[in-house]
């Protein structure tokens, strides 16, 4: 076994969980490819197909939790089971079609949209990635970091993480993904006296605001210079990428 992974068993078995993530630990250490020195990544999808019967015991064990179990949970073990639930059936979603397929929509927008479509149960109930991510996560524990562990399938979504979000890590696995996608120039930077972002922070502004604050709390990440924004400074928003993040398919950006 690489080495590498026995050190991610010994953190899992080391780790006080109500619920076991290293069916999907393991699958994420084999085929996310990280990239631009850990602020992106991409998936073998390929490979994530071949291993499809250990994804679909993941989510099988995803499914047999019910509402009474899960609220009896503390609120980052709930914050993180729905993160991975959200980003292991955004996996399989693309495996439904995998390898035809270079997009997420190309479930649809309207009839098969691939974020409203019930295809799976979750807490005794059917349930859709928005369900998850709207109804659940956002409504719940107005994080805003959950915006950048969620992954969408996509090269300009925040970087799917290369293990599984676990309860006693998660705040500094939160924060080190918010740093990540901050920091990647490709999605928001700080270039020609401008701000220009991800279109994560038009979609959900209600989230991030006072916005302008979030800013200067990531100001290094972003690139002003010195670490310090000015007093003032334009914002405008990056276009979405909605290329699939294929490893295979999509040159490493």
């Amino acid at each position: 076994m690489d080495a590498r992974l026995i050190l991610a068993a010994l953190a899992f078995s080391g780790a006080a969980q109500a619920f076991d993530h290293r069916q999907w630990n393991s699958l994420l250490h084999k085929h996310v490819v990280v990239l631009q020195e850990g602020r992106a990544s991409q998936v073998r999808y390929e490979g994530m197909a071949r291993d499809r019967a250990a994804l679909q015991a993941y989510l099988d064990s995803l499914s047999k939790v019910g509402e009474a179990e899960f609220q009896g949970w503390p609120k980052a073990e709930q914050m993180a089971f729905l993160i991975n639930a959200y980003n292991a059936y955004t996996v399989e979603k693309i495996l439904t079609r995998y390898p035809h397929i270079r997009s997420i929509w190309d479930f649809g927008r309207f009839f098969g949209n691939p974020f409203k479509d019930e295809f799976f149960t979750l807490l005794g109930r059917k349930a859709s990635l928005d369900a998850i991510e709207h109804g659940m996560l956002r409504k719940r524990y107005r994080e805003p970091r959950v915006h950048f562990a969620l992954n969408c399938a996509s090269i300009g979504c925040p970087m799917l993480r290369e293990e599984a979000y676990t309860a006693g890590r998660l705040e500094r696995q939160l924060e080190e993904q918010a740093i990540r996608f901050l920091s990647d120039r490709s999605r928001n930077r700080y270039a020609n006296g401008r701000l220009e972002v991800s279109m994560i922070f038009d979609w959900f502004k209600e989230d991030f605001e006072p916005r302008e604050k979030y800013f200067v709390r990531y100001a290094a990440a972003l690139g002003f210079p010195g670490g310090a924004p000015p007093i003032e400074f334009p914002l405008s928003f990056l276009d979405y990428g909605w290329s699939l993040n294929d490893f295979r398919s999509s040159s490493p950006r």
